[in-house]
Protein backbone atom coordinates (compact mmCIF):
# COMPACT_ATOMS: atom_id res chain seq x y z
CA UNK A 1 0.00 0.00 0.00
CA UNK A 2 1.51 3.32 -1.04
CA UNK A 3 1.68 6.48 1.04
CA UNK A 4 -1.15 8.24 -0.78
CA UNK A 5 -3.60 5.42 -0.19
CA UNK A 6 -2.48 5.15 3.45
CA UNK A 7 -3.29 8.84 3.89
CA UNK A 8 -6.79 8.25 2.50
CA UNK A 9 -7.31 5.32 4.86
CA UNK A 10 -6.56 7.48 7.88
CA UNK A 11 -9.78 9.45 7.72
CA UNK A 12 -10.93 10.63 4.30
CA UNK A 13 -11.11 14.29 3.39
CA UNK A 14 -9.87 16.87 5.84
CA UNK A 15 -11.87 19.97 6.71
CA UNK A 16 -9.57 22.39 4.90
CA UNK A 17 -11.63 25.22 3.47
CA UNK A 18 -14.78 24.20 5.36
CA UNK A 19 -13.71 24.77 8.97
CA UNK A 20 -15.69 22.44 11.25
CA UNK A 21 -18.47 21.81 8.71
CA UNK A 22 -18.40 18.22 7.49
CA UNK A 23 -18.91 17.73 3.73
CA UNK A 24 -21.61 15.13 4.34
CA UNK A 25 -23.61 17.68 6.33
CA UNK A 26 -23.35 20.12 3.41
CA UNK A 27 -24.69 17.52 0.98
CA UNK A 28 -27.45 16.43 3.37
CA UNK A 29 -28.70 19.98 3.89
CA UNK A 30 -28.52 20.72 0.15
CA UNK A 31 -30.44 17.66 -1.05
CA UNK A 32 -33.02 17.76 1.75
CA UNK A 33 -33.67 21.42 0.92
CA UNK A 34 -34.17 20.56 -2.76
CA UNK A 35 -36.56 17.76 -1.79
CA UNK A 36 -38.59 20.03 0.51
CA UNK A 37 -38.85 22.69 -2.20
CA UNK A 38 -40.11 20.09 -4.69
CA UNK A 39 -42.76 18.87 -2.25
CA UNK A 40 -43.86 22.45 -1.48
CA UNK A 41 -44.10 23.18 -5.20
CA UNK A 42 -46.18 20.03 -5.65
CA UNK A 43 -48.64 21.13 -2.95
CA UNK A 44 -48.95 24.60 -4.49
CA UNK A 45 -49.48 23.36 -8.03
CA UNK A 46 -52.05 20.79 -6.88
CA UNK A 47 -54.12 23.60 -5.38
CA UNK A 48 -54.05 25.76 -8.51
CA UNK A 49 -53.90 23.21 -11.34
CA UNK A 50 -54.59 19.56 -11.96
CA UNK A 51 -52.87 17.06 -9.70
CA UNK A 52 -49.17 16.65 -10.34
CA UNK A 53 -48.49 13.02 -11.42
CA UNK A 54 -47.68 10.80 -8.46
CA UNK A 55 -45.05 8.85 -10.41
CA UNK A 56 -43.08 12.06 -10.88
CA UNK A 57 -43.11 12.70 -7.14
CA UNK A 58 -41.89 9.17 -6.50
CA UNK A 59 -39.21 9.55 -9.16
CA UNK A 60 -37.91 12.79 -7.66
CA UNK A 61 -37.89 11.47 -4.09
CA UNK A 62 -36.10 8.32 -5.23
CA UNK A 63 -33.54 10.36 -7.16
CA UNK A 64 -32.79 12.59 -4.19
CA UNK A 65 -32.49 9.60 -1.86
CA UNK A 66 -30.05 7.97 -4.28
CA UNK A 67 -27.98 11.16 -4.36
CA UNK A 68 -27.96 11.35 -0.57
CA UNK A 69 -26.96 7.70 -0.22
CA UNK A 70 -24.01 8.37 -2.52
CA UNK A 71 -22.54 11.22 -0.46
CA UNK A 72 -23.90 10.68 3.05
CA UNK A 73 -23.63 7.63 5.28
CA UNK A 74 -21.97 4.20 5.01
CA UNK A 75 -21.34 4.20 1.26
CA UNK A 76 -19.84 7.68 1.35
CA UNK A 77 -17.60 6.71 4.28
CA UNK A 78 -16.47 3.57 2.51
CA UNK A 79 -15.91 5.45 -0.76
CA UNK A 80 -13.11 7.48 0.83
CA UNK A 81 -11.06 4.33 1.42
CA UNK A 82 -12.35 1.89 -1.20
CA UNK A 83 -12.30 2.72 -4.92
CA UNK A 84 -14.98 0.13 -5.68
CA UNK A 85 -17.35 1.83 -3.24
CA UNK A 86 -16.39 5.15 -4.79
CA UNK A 87 -17.48 3.86 -8.21
CA UNK A 88 -20.85 2.74 -6.86
CA UNK A 89 -21.19 6.23 -5.39
CA UNK A 90 -20.25 7.74 -8.75
CA UNK A 91 -22.92 5.74 -10.58
CA UNK A 92 -25.59 6.77 -8.07
CA UNK A 93 -24.64 10.44 -7.87
CA UNK A 94 -23.67 11.14 -11.47
CA UNK A 95 -25.96 8.84 -13.46
CA UNK A 96 -28.89 7.15 -11.70
CA UNK A 97 -29.97 9.99 -9.39
CA UNK A 98 -29.92 12.60 -12.20
CA UNK A 99 -31.94 10.24 -14.42
CA UNK A 100 -34.74 9.87 -11.87
CA UNK A 101 -34.73 13.61 -11.17
CA UNK A 102 -34.99 14.42 -14.89
CA UNK A 103 -37.93 12.00 -15.20
CA UNK A 104 -39.65 14.02 -12.45
CA UNK A 105 -39.69 17.14 -14.67
CA UNK A 106 -38.71 19.62 -11.92
CA UNK A 107 -38.47 22.63 -14.24
CA UNK A 108 -42.03 22.07 -15.48
CA UNK A 109 -43.20 21.95 -11.88
CA UNK A 110 -41.37 25.19 -11.08
CA UNK A 111 -42.95 26.96 -14.05
CA UNK A 112 -46.40 25.81 -12.93
CA UNK A 113 -45.78 26.91 -9.35
CA UNK A 114 -44.42 30.41 -9.97
CA UNK A 115 -46.60 33.44 -10.56
CA UNK A 116 -47.09 34.50 -14.18
CA UNK A 117 -44.47 37.30 -14.10
CA UNK A 118 -41.87 35.05 -12.42
CA UNK A 119 -42.64 32.18 -14.78
CA UNK A 120 -42.15 34.48 -17.76
CA UNK A 121 -38.86 35.66 -16.30
CA UNK A 122 -37.68 32.07 -15.82
CA UNK A 123 -38.77 31.19 -19.36
CA UNK A 124 -36.74 34.12 -20.63
CA UNK A 125 -33.69 32.76 -18.82
CA UNK A 126 -34.30 29.30 -20.29
CA UNK A 127 -34.35 30.88 -23.75
CA UNK A 128 -31.10 32.79 -23.19
CA UNK A 129 -27.80 32.07 -24.93
CA UNK A 130 -26.32 30.86 -21.63
CA UNK A 131 -29.04 28.23 -21.21
CA UNK A 132 -28.55 27.27 -24.84
CA UNK A 133 -24.88 26.58 -24.14
CA UNK A 134 -25.45 24.77 -20.82
CA UNK A 135 -27.93 22.28 -22.30
CA UNK A 136 -26.16 21.74 -25.61
CA UNK A 137 -25.44 17.99 -25.85
CA UNK A 138 -21.79 18.51 -26.83
CA UNK A 139 -21.19 20.91 -23.94
CA UNK A 140 -22.88 18.67 -21.39
CA UNK A 141 -20.95 15.67 -22.70
CA UNK A 142 -17.69 17.55 -22.22
CA UNK A 143 -18.68 18.63 -18.70
CA UNK A 144 -19.80 15.12 -17.79
CA UNK A 145 -17.38 12.72 -19.47
CA UNK A 146 -14.54 15.22 -19.75
CA UNK A 147 -14.84 15.99 -16.05
CA UNK A 148 -14.48 12.30 -15.23
CA UNK A 149 -11.37 12.03 -17.39
CA UNK A 150 -9.82 14.94 -15.49
CA UNK A 151 -10.82 13.41 -12.15
CA UNK A 152 -9.33 9.97 -12.78
CA UNK A 153 -6.30 10.78 -14.94
CA UNK A 154 -4.86 13.59 -12.83
CA UNK A 155 -4.09 14.13 -9.15
CA UNK A 156 -7.59 15.49 -8.57
CA UNK A 157 -8.88 12.17 -7.23
CA UNK A 158 -6.29 12.07 -4.47
CA UNK A 159 -6.59 15.80 -3.80
CA UNK A 160 -10.32 15.59 -3.11
CA UNK A 161 -9.59 13.15 -0.29
CA UNK A 162 -7.25 15.66 1.32
CA UNK A 163 -9.39 18.78 1.09
CA UNK A 164 -13.09 19.06 1.97
CA UNK A 165 -13.72 22.03 -0.30
CA UNK A 166 -12.35 20.16 -3.33
CA UNK A 167 -14.32 17.11 -2.20
CA UNK A 168 -17.59 19.05 -2.23
CA UNK A 169 -16.86 20.82 -5.52
CA UNK A 170 -15.99 17.57 -7.31
CA UNK A 171 -19.12 15.79 -6.11
CA UNK A 172 -21.35 18.75 -6.94
CA UNK A 173 -19.82 18.83 -10.41
CA UNK A 174 -20.46 15.11 -10.91
CA UNK A 175 -24.11 15.52 -9.92
CA UNK A 176 -24.81 18.73 -11.87
CA UNK A 177 -22.93 17.56 -14.97
CA UNK A 178 -24.82 14.27 -14.88
CA UNK A 179 -28.12 16.11 -14.58
CA UNK A 180 -27.38 18.54 -17.42
CA UNK A 181 -26.20 15.72 -19.66
CA UNK A 182 -29.38 13.73 -19.06
CA UNK A 183 -31.52 16.84 -19.63
CA UNK A 184 -29.75 17.51 -22.93
CA UNK A 185 -30.39 13.97 -24.23
CA UNK A 186 -33.95 13.21 -23.10
CA UNK A 187 -36.45 16.06 -22.98
CA UNK A 188 -39.00 15.94 -20.16
CA UNK A 189 -38.80 19.62 -19.21
CA UNK A 190 -39.21 22.64 -21.51
CA UNK A 191 -36.15 22.88 -23.77
CA UNK A 192 -36.24 25.93 -26.03
CA UNK A 193 -33.09 25.09 -27.99
CA UNK A 194 -33.95 21.56 -29.06
CA UNK A 195 -31.66 19.31 -31.06
CA UNK A 196 -32.87 16.59 -33.38
CA UNK A 197 -33.14 12.98 -32.23
CA UNK A 198 -30.40 11.97 -34.64
CA UNK A 199 -28.04 14.63 -33.30
CA UNK A 200 -28.67 13.65 -29.68
CA UNK A 201 -28.30 9.97 -30.50
CA UNK A 202 -24.90 10.56 -32.13
CA UNK A 203 -23.68 12.63 -29.17
CA UNK A 204 -24.94 9.96 -26.77
CA UNK A 205 -23.01 7.26 -28.61
CA UNK A 206 -19.84 9.36 -28.46
CA UNK A 207 -20.35 10.01 -24.75
CA UNK A 208 -20.92 6.31 -24.04
CA UNK A 209 -17.71 5.51 -25.89
CA UNK A 210 -15.80 8.07 -23.84
CA UNK A 211 -17.19 6.62 -20.61
CA UNK A 212 -16.35 3.06 -21.66
CA UNK A 213 -12.82 3.93 -22.78
CA UNK A 214 -12.19 5.72 -19.47
CA UNK A 215 -13.28 2.68 -17.48
CA UNK A 216 -10.81 0.53 -19.44
CA UNK A 217 -8.09 3.14 -18.94
CA UNK A 218 -8.68 3.05 -15.17
CA UNK A 219 -8.36 -0.74 -15.26
CA UNK A 220 -4.87 -0.45 -16.75
CA UNK A 221 -3.84 2.84 -15.13
CA UNK A 222 -5.30 3.24 -11.62
CA UNK A 223 -5.71 6.80 -10.25
CA UNK A 224 -3.02 7.98 -7.85
CA UNK A 225 -3.39 6.29 -4.47
CA UNK A 226 -5.66 3.47 -5.68
CA UNK A 227 -4.46 -0.15 -5.40
CA UNK A 228 -4.52 -2.16 -8.62
CA UNK A 229 -7.05 -4.67 -7.27
CA UNK A 230 -9.54 -1.95 -6.36
CA UNK A 231 -8.99 -0.16 -9.66
CA UNK A 232 -9.78 -3.33 -11.61
CA UNK A 233 -13.00 -4.03 -9.73
CA UNK A 234 -14.00 -0.36 -9.67
CA UNK A 235 -13.46 0.01 -13.41
CA UNK A 236 -15.70 -3.00 -14.06
CA UNK A 237 -18.38 -1.48 -11.84
CA UNK A 238 -18.09 1.72 -13.84
CA UNK A 239 -18.21 -0.11 -17.19
CA UNK A 240 -21.06 -2.56 -16.60
CA UNK A 241 -23.03 -0.42 -14.16
CA UNK A 242 -22.81 2.52 -16.54
CA UNK A 243 -24.05 0.32 -19.39
CA UNK A 244 -27.18 -0.60 -17.44
CA UNK A 245 -28.07 3.02 -16.73
CA UNK A 246 -27.16 4.07 -20.26
CA UNK A 247 -29.52 1.40 -21.58
CA UNK A 248 -32.38 3.12 -19.74
CA UNK A 249 -31.45 6.46 -21.32
CA UNK A 250 -31.20 4.87 -24.77
CA UNK A 251 -34.59 3.20 -24.35
CA UNK A 252 -36.17 6.48 -23.21
CA UNK A 253 -34.68 8.41 -26.13
CA UNK A 254 -35.84 5.79 -28.64
CA UNK A 255 -39.33 5.76 -27.10
CA UNK A 256 -39.57 9.54 -27.38
CA UNK A 257 -38.30 9.33 -30.94
CA UNK A 258 -40.91 6.74 -31.82
CA UNK A 259 -43.75 8.74 -30.26
CA UNK A 260 -42.62 11.91 -32.02
CA UNK A 261 -42.48 10.17 -35.42
CA UNK A 262 -45.73 8.24 -35.10
CA UNK A 263 -48.15 11.17 -35.74
CA UNK A 264 -46.30 12.02 -38.95
CA UNK A 265 -46.54 8.38 -40.04
CA UNK A 266 -50.30 8.44 -39.48
CA UNK A 267 -50.60 11.68 -41.40
CA UNK A 268 -48.58 10.20 -44.26
CA UNK A 269 -50.75 7.09 -44.33
CA UNK A 270 -53.90 9.24 -44.36
CA UNK A 271 -52.51 11.32 -47.22
CA UNK A 272 -51.65 8.19 -49.23
CA UNK A 273 -55.10 6.78 -48.61
CA UNK A 274 -56.72 10.00 -49.82
CA UNK A 275 -54.61 9.98 -52.98
CA UNK A 276 -55.64 6.39 -53.74
CA UNK A 277 -59.31 7.23 -53.31
CA UNK A 278 -59.00 10.23 -55.58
Amino acid sequence: MNADHHQILEGGPSHDGFGIIHPQLVFLILFITILILYIIATVITNRNYKTWPFYRIVSFVFGILLAISAVVGPLANRASIDFTAHMFSHLLLGMLAPLFIVLAAPMTLILRTLSTPLARGLSKILRSWLARILIHPLVTSFLNIGGLWILYTTNLYSLMHDNSLIHVIVHLHVFIAGYLFTVSIIYFDPVYHRKSFIYRAIVLIIALAGHGILSKYIYAHPPKGVPIEQAEIGSMVMYYGGDIIDAIIIFTLCLQWYKAARPRDRELQTTKGTLKIN
